[in-house]
């Protein structure tokens, strides 16, 4: 109201049909679309009296006919010519303020004194101005940082998993079964409406499930996909200051990646923030986490992973059982993140898969091949009564040493059939963690399935 006294704001009656036409006349024109202040044509008093008897309307700011510049504490001088910025709404038909607005009256009144914000929200800025200057609001301080991108080149979002869903259930054919869902958890209708509309998305728990039934690994956006994901919070920050900001060298003049939140807030400076946009590259912060996990001692990182387990997976815990400090010693120098760790003794016996190539290298080529040094080591296993690591790696090693043959003609079968692969932890430690009658069970299971197939 009191902008509108002061002539520095007014109503405006034009309906959407009539807004509308004008936009469509600029399209065809190829010109941009500004209002052409039709609402002017009207007096003072008649649009305080429209105003007044309740007509629908608009309140928009008078934009005064001139440039309208700043100094960005990143991009340095901005200026946006006259007439770049119309008189823009600043109250809808609704009487609800726009967010333009709202957010510098709300700023102004807590006394914020800098806005640091993505460079999407540059062409907000002269908006922000105009509306400070109007009310005799000071102008804070503005640094336009640059922009996260995923590694297609599109700027991380919230809709990348719904993007990801989207394309693996179409890949998989789901579009082609009628709209039929792969989840009970949600309904054929709603699946059939999300496939076909990029800009549905689904509710976080649907989301999941239908990753789940999709065998699929949504990509993290979210500070609490990534915590879920197993990356611990100090290096996610590490790695996002590096998205953009340069910190300061180190004392031999090389460049400084690695750093705590100490650092962090001692070292920040808006001037070393890049004007470049930043790519978000996920092996590089897996690298980050993985070097962060390793560094740890046992004890740290079995009170980390402990902490994440009992809010992330509960059931590894119970699982693990008097196994924890084990798992622990064996997990820290190998895992990347805290999430997805020693699967191989979270499963089942039957769960358990023999990779293709796993098998082909390590069961079946060779004099004697894999599968045979298994058969032969099994009775040597059963009859082990200490089922440690040491004694377990002890018994192994004769077994080898009596047969003339390497440790790893004994050791990759073995990883074969207990874990399904050719990489994990020690061997004792991997055997120990699965436990005795699991160990047996699998070598059991890989003769007969592998060895059946061989013949």
């Amino acid at each position: 109201e009191w902008l509108i006294a002061e002539g520095k704001a007014y109503p405006a009656f034009d309906t959407p049909e009539e807004l509308d036409a004008k936009r469509k006349a600029a399209i065809a024109e190829k010109t941009q679309y500004r209002y052409d202040r039709a609402a002017l044509q009207l007096t003072e008093a008649e649009r305080v009296e429209r105003m007044r008897r309740g007509d629908p309307h608009v309140v928009r700011i008078q934009t005064p006919d001139e440039a309208v510049g700043f100094t960005d504490e990143v991009l340095g001088e901005v200026s946006f010519a006259a007439g770049e910025v119309d008189d823009f709404i600043i109250r809808k038909r609704d009487g609800f303020p726009t967010y333009h607005f709202a957010v510098v009256v709300d700023d102004a009144l807590m006394g914020v004194t800098h806005v640091l914000r993505g460079q999407e929200h540059l062409n907000n800025t002269p908006r922000h101005i105009v509306i400070q200057r109007a009310l005799g609001f000071p102008t804070p301080v503005y640094a336009h940082m640059p922009l996260i991108f995923n590694a297609k080149g599109a700027k991380m979002s919230k809709r990348e998993r719904d993007a990801a869903a989207r394309e693996a259930a179409k890949a998989a054919g789901w579009a082609d079964k009628g709209g039929e869902s792969p989840t009970e958890a949600i309904e054929d209708n709603v699946f059939r409406a999300w496939l076909a509309d990029k800009k549905l998305q689904l509710d976080a728990e649907d989301l999941e499930a239908l990753a789940g039934a999709l065998g699929l690994t949504l990509p993290e956006v979210s500070v609490e996909d990534f915590r879920g994901a197993g990356y611990l919070p100090e290096v996610i920050t590490n790695y996002i200051a590096l998205l953009g900001w340069t910190p300061s060298k180190n004392d031999d003049g090389s460049d400084r990646e690695k750093f705590d939140m100490a650092f962090l807030a001692g070292d920040f400076d808006i001037a070393r923030i890049g004007r470049t946009n930043a790519r978000f590259d996920r092996v590089k912060l897996s690298s980050f986490n993985q070097d962060a996990i390793a560094a740890m001692d046992d004890e740290t990182f079995a009170r980390r992973w402990r902490a994440w387990a009992e809010r992330y997976d509960p059931g590894m815990i119970g699982v693990l059982g008097d196994c924890w400090a084990l798992g622990c010693h064996a997990a820290r120098p190998r895992c990347k993140t805290l999430a997805g760790v020693l699967g191989f003794a979270l499963v089942s016996d039957a769960e358990i898969e023999f990779e293709e190539k796993a098998v082909a290298k390590a069961l079946r080529k060779g004099e004697p091949n894999g599968l045979a040094v298994l058969g032969e080591i099994r009775p040597v296993l059963a009859g082990l009564e200490d089922w440690s690591p040491e004694p377990i790696e002890a018994a192994i090693a004769s077994f080898c040493e009596g047969r003339g043959l390497g440790m790893g003609k004994a050791a990759q079968p073995l990883r074969v059939a207990v874990t399904g692969g050719t990489v994990s932890p020690g061997l004792g430690e991997t055997l120990a963690l699965v436990g005795r009658q699991s160990t047996l069970a699998r070598i059991d299971r890989c003769l007969g399935e592998v060895g059946a197939e061989a013949g």
